[in-house]
């Protein structure tokens, strides 16, 4: 069951004008209507470079553009914006085919990112720049308590090769040790071997992630054996 708009608007905070551009905002094209969210969801997507691009440019004065650029790569993207999109239940308003629903549409990463920035271009459209940018900025800072390279553009993979090459002369090796789920929602569960040794295990929606998750405990745990 699709829930009501009021239930999106109180969320974001923000009461939508016009009724049909919401409803093409949350309407994926499985729903066979003469409309869907894809033009606005371009649109979104400019708008929040845009606004992201800016927010970063305030709030890191002395950051160069190679910095800056990797910022923005890690908040404007696919992941990011179904962070953002599962924040406010965006999954839950989206009009989808039977086919879709029943496929675990409304878990997609790509369906909600798309969505959210529909969303966005909506706000754009009817309200201007800067209400889309209060409203989207308030939902990055809400789901990311710090915003900074470090943070955000993390390779703990990098990081676990780095260290193991110098201390052991070797690279480390992941490899997936079990699979979970159905297709639109399989998890990975990988393990971190080094010299042989099985050092960390992580899941996660990805291999990637997975991975990443591994390297994350290998790497502090090879760096207590150090202290």
């Amino acid at each position: 069951m699709i829930r009501k708009i009021e239930n999106l608007e109180e969320i974001l905070g923000y009461k939508f004008k016009n009724q049909k551009l919401i409803i093409e905002a949350l309407t994926h094209k499985s729903y066979k209507q003469p409309y869907d969210n894809e033009r606005l969801e371009f649109l979104g997507d400019a708008v929040l470079d845009l606004i992201v691009g800016e927010y970063l440019f305030f709030k890191f004065p002395n950051a160069d553009e190679g910095n800056l650029s990797k910022i923005r790569a890690a908040l404007v993207n696919e992941n990011g914006f179904e962070k953002l999109a599962r924040s406010i239940n965006l999954g839950e308003y989206i009009y989808l085919s039977n086919a879709e629903e029943n496929n675990g549409g409304r878990e997609k990463a790509s369906l909600l990112s798309n969505a959210f920035e529909a969303i966005i271009g909506t706000i754009y459209l009817e309200s201007g720049l800067s209400v889309a940018k209060e409203i989207a900025i308030a939902l990055i800072e809400k789901n990311h308590k710090e915003i900074s390279l470090d943070s955000l553009f993390r390779d703990f993979k990098t990081s676990l090769q780095e260290l193991t090459q110098a201390r052991f002369g070797e690279t480390p090796e992941y490899v997936v040790v079990a699979s979970r789920g159905p297709d639109h929602l399989k998890e990975f569960e990988v393990a971190v071997i080094i010299e042989g040794k099985e050092y960390a295990r992580a899941a996660g929606k990805s291999k990637k992630i997975a991975q990443q998750e591994a390297a994350e405990i290998a790497l502090k745990l090879l760096n207590k054996e150090t202290k």
